[in-house]
């Protein structure tokens, strides 16, 4: 569906379970995640995204090495409700193994011209827990500005956390 120079995103199937899961259930991958997810939630997350695709025509893709085809993780756009208001939002989870060689910046940038380009986007989101440096870095990379923080309560977990949102506006992208 989308390439880059490594990587080919596409729509996520059933068969991804298994290898989301394992992302999704390592505790350092979601340490700035209330929880980590068990098998069936990971099923969950994929139907959502396939969902999406029917609903949107878009949501959170896997992301594949083109040399290897291997499975390395997830990224793409979400309706995320951002302090009361729904809008669309780059995520990502790349397996641990991968990290620190730019395949979360790489996918979130292509992310971010898909949906200005593709969908007709104004303006993409990224929030993340406010300790998530990583996540702030690579939407700096991507050209990001951050514009507040706030905080959010998650009622499942009963914890509330002070994110950080980032913005990118079409037109500043264009001109980028």
């Amino acid at each position: 569906m989308i390439e880059t120079k490594r990587l080919g995103l596409r729509k996520l199937t059933r068969e991804d379970a298994d290898p989301l899961h394992e992302i999704l259930s390592d505790a350092e991958v979601m340490q700035y995640y209330p929880a980590t997810y068990n098998l069936d939630a990971a099923k969950d997350w994929i139907g959502r995204s396939m969902d999406s695709y029917q609903k949107n025509g878009f949501g959170l893709w896997a992301v594949i090495l083109k040399e290897s085809q291997d499975f390395i993780g997830q990224c793409g756009i979400s309706l995320q409700n951002i302090d009361g208001a729904y809008v669309p939002e780059i995520g990502y989870h790349i397996h641990k193994l991968y990290w620190n060689q730019g395949y979360a910046t790489e996918a979130a940038k292509a992310s971010l011209a898909y949906g200005f380009q593709n969908l007709g986007f104004e303006s993409i989101f990224i929030h993340t827990y406010i300790k998530n440096n990583p996540a702030q870095r690579i939407a700096e990379k991507i050209g990001m500005k951050k514009i507040k923080e706030y905080d959010k309560h998650f009622s499942a977990h009963n914890l509330i956390w002070r994110l950080v949102v980032y913005e990118m506006i079409k037109n500043e992208f264009i001109s980028a």
